[in-house]
């Protein structure tokens, strides 16, 4: 199953009917690498689907991230919450000047989340790792 497919499972799991609209915002997370925020997934699909409001992305969202399907990263910088599809161990760079965010691989984000399942017991649907600095790109 892809990871489309598999967004649009867990809508339907929770109750929701899988509308035109909600198979776009999964399309649209499943093909993020830029850590969109609701707005930013609302813009590009909104001209394909005028009836598309800003709550249904956000609800969509929501149930997403409940279920631990995408995390929720906060700000990177400039108070808007972005989204993570990428729910495998991993930490992620925000800049605050232009406000991109990056994600880096990491051994250690697998033994933090191996660390805390052993000494909590809990089960783990997702976690985050946030560091906020300059990028390059910005630095010159």
């Amino acid at each position: 199953m892809n990871y489309e497919t598999d967004l649009m499972t867990t809508l339907k799991d929770a109750g929701l009917r899988i509308t035109p609209q909600r198979i776009a915002i999964c399309k649209t997370l499943a093909e993020s690498t830029d850590h969109p925020t609701a707005s930013t997934i609302y813009e590009k699909i909104k001209a394909y689907y005028p009836s598309l409001s800003l709550a249904t992305v956000y609800n969509t969202l929501d149930i997403l991230v409940a279920h631990g399907k995408v995390n929720v990263l906060g700000d990177a910088g400039d108070g808007k919450v972005h989204f993570d599809p990428n729910t495998d161990p991993h930490m992620n760079l925000a800049c605050i000047k232009c406000h991109s965010v990056v994600d880096i691989s990491s051994k250690f984000a697998n033994l933090m989340d191996e660390e805390i399942v052993q000494s909590s017991g809990y089960n783990l649907l997702g976690s985050r790792v946030i560091y906020y600095g300059i990028c390059p790109a910005c630095q010159g």
